[in-house]
């Protein structure tokens, strides 16, 4: 089957904002970047410690059709201070980078407890996925709770986690990575709206 054919936005104008990287003792609140709007959080840690969430309840979901958007006043996202677009090659397009970046199930586990009492999931947890909404494959932030949410999966017949988020994240990794894409432009429009993103780039 040919490939579906990409329109790519232009390339932002805005100047690159280079941040050093986060220490171990780094703040977990979001700051805002001037280059996109998006928060970034602490970047990837020595070790990490289990969040706070969001009070029970307090989040809510956003459905179109079945696919699930989160809560923007919960989940704006977050993205990692190491990651730039003069550094992808050696950060997201670097074989491994996602792994060496991601919280231990001991800690995610806990958190997604608490982010299905802040959102309000009562549904099954073997299809729910704990999901970084800028994944660490485009320079997500790993563990800051404004880039994680329970995802309800948009298949009402899931069988596991796997959902068209994550085909819509290898996409844009590959455009990332193969230089058609700008990280920011790819980060933007993830963040913003996933489901018009896996419509316009996937299909």
């Amino acid at each position: 089957m040919p490939r579906p054919t990409v329109t790519i936005p232009p390339a932002s104008t805005e100047p690159v904002v280079t941040i050093p990287p986060a220490s171990n003792d780094a703040p977990t609140t979001a700051a805002p970047t001037a280059a996109t709007g998006i928060p970034t959080g602490p970047g990837p840690q020595v070790s990490y410690t289990v969040q706070a969430q969001a009070a029970p309840g307090s989040c809510h979901y956003t459905y179109v059709g079945t696919f699930p958007l989160p809560d923007p006043s919960c989940t704006p996202g977050a993205t990692s201070p190491q990651v730039t677009q003069a550094g992808i090659l050696s950060t997201i397009c670097f074989p491994g980078y996602a792994s060496s970046v991601r919280p231990p199930p001991s800690i995610t586990d806990a958190e997604k407890q608490l982010s299905a009492a802040a959102y309000g999931y009562t549904g099954s947890f073997s299809t729910a996925e704990y999901d970084h909404l800028i994944p660490l494959e485009l320079g997500g932030d790993p563990n800051d709770p404004a880039n994680l949410w329970v995802e309800p999966n948009d298949n009402p017949n899931a069988k596991s986690v796997g959902n068209r988020k994550d085909i819509l994240e290898n996409t844009m990794k590959g455009l990332v990575c193969s230089l058609r894409m700008t990280l920011a432009a790819a980060q933007q429009a993830i963040a913003t709206n996933w489901v018009t993103a896996y419509h316009t780039y996937v299909k």
